[in-house]
């Protein structure tokens, strides 16, 4: 439940919106109920606060849920209110905004509550890919209204106060919440994935979400190119990109003024999905992180350079929302392999061809940098020339094969090498063969497989031209309902 601390609803919606632009609607609505108790209740606004207003100057629409009202539980006029929203926001092609703190179905209402729910999820469902959907979580979000969140693209959340929950963790068989709280952000921005961002307060949590709106097209019909201007040099460069696998500092770096808005920084942090401009343009960057650089400029972690599913699913997911709103994909590429476990190869299979699909799948100007290694089946599933990047490039050190050399020339000359004198010197100078025949960037677009080789410092203007010379694509799509994967 929510603490006193907290702002109420219509604060959230005072922080959320431009100054004095918020319009509120259906402001005296109340329950229309009258069973049991309700004809006693006092219900104003039915415990929701609907209307509209502006973000930096951008039109979104807004559902706040007002605790103090029967516990922000959602009735039929209460569900009513946020379709309401719905309805005017698909029309009008603009975001919609949930700021939750709500006790769940209100039980008083059963099987109107129940529809009302449903009515909910229906209008997500039909407003996905078209709107972006935005949440913030307050307070307690529990049992139908968990799907609420996840339904949504991206949620924010205020650690210690806002919960989300199919199952209150009490009654989960075998667990104990001073062992495993399944509803705290923690749980949810780590384990599962589901919050985007952790935030220390309401304030934290209504200044991304704005931050968000403003980066983002409005609509899946609107033009990510030409969002904003741009004052940075668009031939800037940084000889110190080189130097670090910490692909979010590369990614700071080479986007305009160091513009970066990372998603779901908490979960499978071997895998970078972040929003940076280039150009002006809203740009949706993946990237495999092998180091995490700390504010001292020193490798603070490190990262075993493989996909997992956690990053796989993560990679996934942020890029079909990209594709959905026409946002341009930039992939940096340093994968040596997949995560080699009992657990991962449950799921890994499934996982790649997702991810694989993801990337085939998309229609937006798709650029890749082979920044490190780049083996195997992996490296085809992180946005390769071969499922679809529409320019590839790589930096000088780069290695793009099957395998890391040693590990081929063990397999390639098995024999041969129980037979050296002096095994380590053979296997060095074979592998150093290997590397310069199979695995140098310089083979790979001896080939075909690699537009140019690229000095690091250059990535940015290379990268901003190619998305310039994209700006234009158009590429239709096979006679089909839609894939099966």
């Amino acid at each position: 439940m929510s603490m006193a601390t907290q702002l109420s609803a219509r604060e959230r919606i005072a922080g959320l919106f431009d100054d004095h632009s918020f319009v509120e609607i259906g402001a005296m609505v109340h329950a229309r109920n009258t069973d049991f108790n309700m004809a006693e209740q006092d219900t104003p606004a039915d415990g929701v606060l609907t209307g509209y207003g502006t973000i930096d100057g951008k039109l979104a629409y807004v559902y706040s849920q007002d605790i103090r009202v029967m516990g922000g539980s959602v009735g039929e006029m209460h569900a009513k209110k946020i379709v309401r929203m719905y309805d005017m926001a698909l029309k009008m092609g603009a975001p919609v905004i949930g700021l939750i703190d709500c006790a769940g179905m209100r039980l008083q209402e059963a099987t109107d509550a129940l529809n009302a729910f449903g009515a909910i999820y229906y209008k997500q469902t039909m407003a996905s890919g078209i709107i972006p959907q935005i949440t913030g979580v307050f307070g307690t979000c529990g049992g139908g209204m968990a799907l609420v969140p996840a339904l949504a693209d991206f949620t924010f959340a205020v650690a210690g106060t806002g919960e989300i929950f199919v199952n209150s963790p009490d009654a989960l068989d075998g667990n104990r919440t001073e062992i495993c709280n399944t509803a705290a952000c923690d749980f949810r921005s780590k384990i599962s994935g589901d919050v985007d961002g952790v935030c220390g307060d309401d304030s934290e949590v209504l200044a991304k979400i704005r931050r968000l709106v403003s980066i983002l097209p409005s609509n899946n019909k609107e033009d990510a190119f030409c969002m904003s201007e741009v004052s940075d040099d668009l031939n800037r460069e940084n000889p110190a990109l080189g130097m670090t696998k910490d692909t979010a500092f590369i990614l700071r770096d080479i986007s305009d003024n160091g513009a970066y808005f990372e998603v779901k920084p908490d979960y499978a942090g071997e895998m970078v999905t972040a929003f940076i401009t280039l150009n002006g343009n809203t740009v949706g960057a993946v990237a495999n992180r092998e180091e995490v650089l700390g504010e001292d400029g020193a490798v603070s972690v490190h990262y075993e350079p493989v996909l997992t599913v956690a990053g796989i699913r993560k990679a996934e997911s942020f890029i079909r929302f990209c594709d959905a709103f026409s946002i341009p994909v930039l992939t940096l590429v340093n994968v040596a392999g997949f995560k080699a476990s009992v657990e991962e190869e449950r799921f890994m299979a499934a996982a790649s061809a997702k991810l694989t699909y993801a990337y085939a799948s998309a229609t937006v100007p798709k650029v890749s940098v082979v920044i490190g290694k780049a083996f195997g089946s992996a490296y085809l599933c992180m946005g390769s020339r071969h499922i679809g990047a529409d320019m590839m490039y790589a930096w000088p050190e780069a290695n793009i094969g099957m395998m890391a050399s040693e590990s081929a020339v063990k397999i390639i000359y098995s024999d041969e090498i129980g037979k050296a004198e002096d095994q380590k010197a053979f296997i060095r100078e074979k592998s150093a063969a290997y590397d310069a025949l199979q695995n140098s960037p310089e083979c790979a677009a001896s080939r075909g497989y690699v537009d140019t080789v690229i000095l690091p410092a250059a990535t940015r203007k290379r990268v901003i031209a190619a998305f310039d010379m994209l700006a234009t694509k158009r590429e239709p799509g096979m006679d089909k309902k839609h894939g099966t994967v």
